[in-house]
């Protein structure tokens, strides 16, 4: 069923509104070498908005703060329209070991230059992102708590952090009466899908929406890149060299195994008369859990393609094949749970529906 921007989804277990489709703003800035110049930012905010569009994802050091202060700058009197999520414990400053990790310390500190970058006096959805494996669970909560209640922060949610330990969060701050997290960012695309294992699961069963990043595959899923970007040794080859397209090379984005999963979306793009893009988008979007892919574009026709990916209708057929080159091996204790063995001295020759 087609979708637009302004088809608003709720994000987890909030009451929070979001657009299906959150604009990433890391490109908003070229001091990471890439990325949109300020006009051409304004170009993509203004697209993004003036069609729905209302959910945007940022951090306090993308583009070394270049990200939340073009951001906050084009939202301007129209803020309390928009949902800015912003993220802390990337390090803010080389040499200062405390302005990054996920301690209260560094969470206060990124808050407050976020409020001053953003140009605002509080921020929709925190993201505790990158975890440090140090600081204990008890003093992240409490920190992100005393945030909520200070009013300088709405909602609090979780990026690149074990399902376990997520869980783990969520339980205690249900015991305890402090803020809930409501949204788990992860990567996820086709060529990314091990999320499924835990993360996924574990978000639906404690009420967090899932919003995905690299739907894309780091633009594999594009179809632009192609075995002739490979070479044996692994390095990057051809004109690849110096740019984005090989970095994606050099970190091992462009394999077999995910150059044939790009083949199959390519193959059902032809089909529908739609770009890879917009089929991997698609796939990703209507994934069960799935809130709000983040997409990030450099220019218009970037946005505008991606966008396309609303109005994007993928048969049972074509779901089942990019299903299928794409399917992850679960593991233990997955795929023994799964088995039809354990569903027999369970359950028997009853048939249980399954719920979600």
């Amino acid at each position: 069923m087609a979708l637009t921007l302004d088809t608003y989804r709720l994000l987890g277990r909030s009451g929070l509104r979001v657009s299906p489709l959150a604009l990433g703003t890391a490109t908003f800035g070229t001091e990471w070498g890439w990325g949109a110049e300020r006009d051409e930012a304004r170009k993509l905010f203004d697209r993004y908005t003036e069609l729905g569009g209302n959910f945007f994802d940022t951090a306090s050091t993308y583009t070394n703060g270049s990200s939340e202060r073009l951001l906050g700058e084009f939202a301007g009197t129209n803020r309390d329209k928009m949902v800015l999520a912003t993220k802390y414990s990337t390090l803010r400053r080389p040499g200062d070991p405390n302005s990054g990790g996920t301690h209260r310390k560094s969470m206060l500190a990124s808050v407050e230059a976020s409020l001053r970058q953003l140009n605002t006096g509080y921020i929709d959805l925190l993201y505790v992102n990158v975890w440090d494996f140090r600081t204990p669970v008890e003093e992240i909560l409490r920190g992100l708590d005393d945030l909520v209640r200070q009013g300088k922060v709405l909602y609090v949610a979780i990026s690149s952090a074990p399902a376990w330990q997520v869980s783990r969060m969520q339980a205690i701050a249900d015991l305890r009466g402090w803020s809930p997290l409501v949204a788990l960012e992860t990567e996820y695309s086709l060529i990314e899908r091990t999320a499924e294992r835990d993360l996924i699961p574990m978000a639906r069963e404690m009420g967090l929406g899932v919003v995905p990043f690299s739907p894309l595959g780091g633009g594999v899923l594009t179809g632009k890149y192609s075995r002739e970007d490979q070479n044996p040794a692994g390095s990057v080859v051809g004109e690849t060299a110096g740019n984005r397209k090989s970095l994606n090379v050099a970190l091992g984005w462009v394999t077999d195994r995910n150059l044939a999963i790009a083949d199959v979306v390519k193959e059902v793009a032809s089909e529908l008369g739609r770009t890879p893009a917009q089929v991997a988008l698609a796939w990703t979007l209507n994934a069960p859990g799935v809130t709000a892919p983040i997409i990030g574009a450099r220019t218009i026709a970037q946005l505008e393609d991606n966008l396309g990916a609303l109005q994007v209708d993928l048969t049972p057929s074509q779901l089942a094949r990019l299903d299928e080159v794409s399917a992850v091996d679960f593991g233990n204790p997955h795929d023994l749970l799964a088995s039809d063995h354990i569903r027999t001295v369970t359950a028997g020759d009853m048939k249980i529906e399954t719920l979600g």
